[in-house]
């Protein structure tokens, strides 16, 4: 680190203020204090000779805090784009970002009010205008900087991510104002009822998607806009939708008809909002059209794009696999000790509970481990994948919903990850559309693709699986999600649905998670739905009432 150079004190006379602990960096007529950095920030501390220099560590100070994040503000506000990236502990990105921030997104009067901080973050609010070719709208929104202390020299300065700019903003995304590359749609509901945010929150996601995908081919014209451009998808993935942020001058939209429906939008909606962190999907088993979607957090669509461990509702394709091999049958006795041994591994059930002399369909209505992983030595390790691609058209990547959606993974694996994902865990990630599209197969008996829109309005080619479920494996499949819905762990939750349903509950462990994640997959009639509560515990107790709730307004 380079000597740190003395300079003379003087009176400042627009020094930011520190009033009640909030970093006030907003002074009259729009003119700034501005914090000098010395030696790349306020950590380092050099002797008077120079011959020795003391890098800090330890926790930052409140003095530190605040003297980093106003430095990053001032400037930031003042336009000086190196100033502000030079704050940052990546300042080639950052310049980037800035820069843009001016350039591409033609944002200009900027007005950064900091608020109290918490711990190392700081929250600030964003006051500006957005001015494009004479038309102008005002932006306000709020978004957070975090301090570090960069390693090498102690020094105090912003950890660098592009949402402290905007909170939308993920790495390699942009902020452009233009003629908007995709027209606006208006998205309609099955009954021709707009589909809005203010009516359905967690929709924003896919509103996003239908204008992806369909926008240029449903008759509308592009307005001006202020947008985030996502960065571009690797190869096989889907891209993440753009998202309007300001409309300048508005497009004309064309018109877009879904297959949701608006009392059941309007009941999921209500159900995850009870929750801290839930998402749940319902479809029609018979032509797979997606009747409602809904996801307590609104920034990401974990209920079409997640990709996580569905836990023991993955017993569900297991089981089928086993009927089709004749290693477990419904009615016959089946193994369900305490714990079972495969790979090196040790498994254990719940409390290590055992059934002596019972029936896979009792092992299975009450989720017992050991009754599926005492049957992977009579596997091969494709076996899993194969019946989740040839049967349930999963795991293949190439659902086509009419918005980004990811249609769950089952890959191949050996030794104890093989055991685990027989129950759902190891590698298999799944969402609840996923979930919803198994319990769907079964109660159909046929897998068909689920989709938010449909393809004859676009003329795109649905999913298939390759092939059907015996009438064998069907017809014990479907005995032994009645008896946990009727008997066994899903039985509160589905407590007067009956008799034609059927479910399975689910519980996936998560590292560094106090509690698993609960899950739930059932059917009732021509309806199927599941859902998933992050680290809610059990997932008859969480995600259970959820579903079985739209199911219940379904009928």
């Amino acid at each position: 680190m380079g000597k740190r150079r003395r300079v003379a004190e003087r009176p400042r006379t627009r020094q930011p203020a520190v009033i009640g602990g909030v970093i006030a960096v907003v002074v009259a007529g729009g003119a700034f204090g501005a914090y000098s950095l010395y030696g790349g920030g306020a950590g380092g501390d050099t002797s008077a000779g120079g011959a020795h220099t003391t890098v800090k560590t330890g926790p930052l100070s409140a003095t530190e805090i605040h003297t980093a994040s106003t430095a990053f503000l001032t400037a930031w506000q003042k336009g000086d784009v190196a100033g502000a990236a030079a704050a940052t502990d990546d300042s080639a990105s950052a310049t980037t970002v800035l820069t843009g921030y001016g350039k591409d997104a033609h944002i200009t009067g900027v007005t950064l009010t900091g608020g109290k901080p918490s711990g190392t973050d700081v929250p600030f609010t964003v006051k500006a205008t957005v001015r494009y070719k004479g038309t102008s709208k005002p932006l306000t929104y709020s978004s957070k900087l975090t301090v570090v202390r960069r390693a090498k020299d102690g020094a105090a300065l912003v950890g660098w991510k592009p949402s402290v700019v905007h909170p939308d903003l993920q790495d390699g995304d942009r902020l452009v104002t233009g003629a908007s590359g995709t027209p606006p749609v208006t998205a309609l509901d099955r009954d021709g009822g707009e589909l809005t945010t203010a009516k359905y929150p967690s929709l924003g996601t896919v509103l996003d998607g239908l204008r992806e995908k369909f926008g240029k081919t449903a008759g509308g014209k592009a307005g001006i806009e202020l947008r985030v451009v996502r960065k571009a998808a690797k190869k096989g993935a889907q891209k993440t939708p753009d998202k309007t942020l300001v409309t300048l001058s508005e497009g004309t939209p064309g018109k877009v008809t879904t297959t949701l429906d608006p009392a059941l939008q309007a009941e999921a909606e209500r159900r995850v909002a009870a929750k801290e962190k839930a998402s749940v999907v319902l479809l029609r088993p018979s032509t797979g059209e997606i009747l409602a979607v809904a996801n307590t957090s609104h920034g990401f669509n974990t209920a079409f794009q997640g990709s996580l461990a569905p836990g023991s509702t993955m017993k569900v394709i297991t089981a089928s696999l086993l009927f089709d091999k004749g290693l477990a049958s419904a009615d016959k006795p089946h193994p369900c000790p305490k714990t079972a041994t495969y790979g090196g591994w040790k498994f254990h059930n719940d409390d290590d509970f055992e059934i002596k002399d019972g029936t896979f369909k009792a092992s299975f209505a009450r989720s017992c481990n050991t009754a599926f992983i005492t049957q992977a030595k009579k596997l091969e390790n494709d076996d899993l994948t194969k019946q989740a691609q040839q049967v349930f058209g999963l795991s293949m990547n190439n659902w086509a919903v009419g918005v980004p959606s990811f249609d769950g993974s089952v890959p191949v694996q050996s030794a104890a990850q093989m055991a685990a994902s027989l129950m759902g865990q190891g590698g298999v990630r799944m969402n609840p559309l996923n979930m919803a599209s198994i319990a769907a197969t079964v109660k159909s008996g046929t897998f068909h693709q689920p989709y938010l829109v449909s393809p004859d309005v676009d003329h795109r080619t649905l999913a298939k699986a390759s092939r059907t479920l015996s009438a064998s494996t069907l017809s014990q499949l479907r005995e032994v999600m009645q008896y946990t819905a009727a008997a066994g762990t899903a039985a509160e939750a589905m407590s007067g649905l009956g008799p034609d349903y059927g479910a399975k509950t689910g519980s996936a462990e998560v590292d560094n998670q106090k509690q698993p994640n609960g899950w739930f997959t059932a059917w009732k009639g021509d309806l199927a739905g599941a859902g998933v509560v992050q680290q809610g515990g059990h997932g008859g107790d969480t995600a259970g009432p959820i579903v079985a709730a739209l199911l219940k307004a379904g009928r």
